[in-house]
């Protein structure tokens, strides 16, 4: 059973006065607190677990943030920052004795400068509409997660999201050039810029992928690209998911980097097919996606390389997309893997671990064995090119054994990403569904010198509390390393 820290009572006996002193700086119907309200609040997309928070508010202005943020530090009151709550690790859970910051409003496109490739955006602007806002000239913006339609670029920034196209062009942390930022104290600063790089230490780096406790984005400046000249598609169908993890290895390996590299395994494909009807091969065991851009001379090559690797890895089927349309129709089937996969269970737990890409096939046999060992289902969609796995563990949540099978199976899948090499999270960020296995990558010394960190920026532990670190500590105890006695409680997290 997964914890938070246990509510401050006086908090919650404040709740009209907090709700009050917010509708002083946010006026009009920005504050809400009718619990009937804020049930559109009480969960993210780790939907196992809710909570209501203690007020919402929904500020407008940079002004306002850094108003609510000097007051909650003022008053020693938790905030908890949300986008538009697509967060698979319930990094924006709510706390009973915090505040949820909601940062919908935020959803403005401020400039688009061409001539230094990039965007000025606010951070409730969803992934896509950034690409939207650009494509009339040829350009896009890179980082494309599944859930571009709806996930913002400041959970984005959260959380370093990154894509089917982040091997090739990197994830969030590679195309985010600068941001305005709120600290706690509601100090307004700003790291980076348009420019390419800046001196000093790498805060902008820092922030990105720090899930909301260090300080909340209020502005991005994001990297534009121009789109390659020809994409394609080749559509791979193999026997065995040994296979076709294989042909992904050898395809890095002979020095190509596609555009994007996807991974599906057949209950995701024949998911996907009856969804989608994209013509995937239903007989295949495992799918490969393989899109190559460039000029096109290039990618008629490597398009020619990639097919002798994948006959090599003995594949099955193999399709070349002849048209945008059936590029699209290809990759239309893997973007929308995950709801597919919605309608052959009542739910699923999206796992989001990554391996080093030669353990791949060792990896899929052991997930395999750990399906029989809890006895659920299991269907694989991942990154494949770069060793981002997410398992879809499917389970009734009706039944409480199947959801606390359904977690000790991901955790179980997450230990074998670490044993093997790998690390936690992808991309998904640690939130509380990765928080108690911290410790199996990290020992004690490194999570203290971490929650230094945060310290260093909120030595009161205000903000998102309860997430990412294992065990809470005071910051003043920290200081004089008597951590063990710093420590402060947690409580139980009501599930659906």
């Amino acid at each position: 059973m997964l914890k938070m820290p246990i509510p401050d009572a006086d908090a919650i006996g404040r709740r009209a006065e907090i709700a009050a002193a917010l509708r002083r700086i946010v006026p009009g119907e920005g504050v809400i607190e009718a619990p009937v309200e804020m049930r559109a609040y009480e969960t993210d997309g780790l939907t196992a677990y809710r909570q209501l928070p203690l007020v919402v508010v929904l500020p407008e202005t940079t002004a306002q943030v850094s108003d609510i943020l000097r007051y909650a530090n003022d008053h020693a009151i938790k905030v908890v920052p949300r986008g538009a709550g697509t967060s698979l690790s319930g990094g924006a859970l709510p706390l009973a004795d915090g505040i949820l910051l909601g940062m919908a409003k935020f959803n403005r496109v401020l400039e688009i400068d061409y001539a230094n490739r990039c965007a000025v955006v606010q951070p409730g602007v969803t992934n896509l509409a950034i690409t939207k806002a650009v494509e009339h000239r040829g350009f896009y913006y890179a980082p494309d997660p599944s859930s571009q339609i709806a996930c913002t670029i400041g959970g984005n920034v959260a959380e370093n999201s990154g894509g089917v196209h982040c091997l090739k062009y990197g994830l969030t942390a590679n195309n985010v050039l600068g941001i305005e930022m709120v600290l706690v104290t509601g100090k307004v600063i700003r790291l980076g810029g348009k420019h390419l790089d800046s001196e000093g230490y790498d805060l902008l780096g820092l922030m990105t992928g720090s899930e909301g406790l260090l300080g909340v984005v209020t502005e991005v400046t994001v990297r534009i690209l121009q789109k390659p000249e020809t994409a394609r598609a080749v559509l791979v169908g193999f026997s065995t998911s040994e296979d076709a993890g294989t042909c992904v290895a050898d395809i890095i390996s002979a020095g190509i980097i596609p555009g994007g590299m996807e991974m599906m395994d057949r209950p995701a494909i024949h998911a996907a097919e009856e969804f989608v009807h994209a013509d995937y091969p239903l007989e295949a065991q495992a799918l490969l996606i393989v899109e190559l851009d460039g000029p096109q001379v290039e990618v008629d090559h490597l398009i020619t390389r990639v097919s002798e690797i994948a006959t090599a890895n003995r594949s099955t089927t193999l399709r070349v997309s002849t048209s945008e349309a059936e590029r699209l129709l290809f990759w239309a089937g893997r973007k929308a893997a995950f709801p597919a996969v919605g309608r052959i269970s009542p739910d699923y737990l999206c796992m989001d671990g990554t391996i080093p890409r030669k353990r791949l096939p060792e990896v899929l046999r052991g997930m395999s064995e750990l399906s029989v060992k809890h006895g659920l289902r299991v269907a694989n969609v991942f990154h494949a090119g770069d060793g981002n796995l997410h398992p879809l563990i499917l389970f009734d949540a009706n039944d409480a054994d199947q959801l606390e099978r359904a977690e000790q199976f991901g955790a179980d899948i997450l230990r074998l990403c670490v044993k093997v090499g790998g690390v936690l999270t992808g991309e998904h960020g640690v939130g509380i569904e990765k928080r108690d296995l911290m410790p199996e990558m990290f020992s004690e010394t490194d999570l203290n010198q971490q929650m230094r960190v945060k310290c260093a920026f909120d030595d009161q532990g205000l903000l998102n509390p309860g997430k990412v670190f294992p065990t809470l500590h005071r910051c003043a105890e920290l200081g004089r390393m008597h951590v063990r006695n710093g420590q402060l409680p947690f409580a139980d997290i009501p599930r659906f």
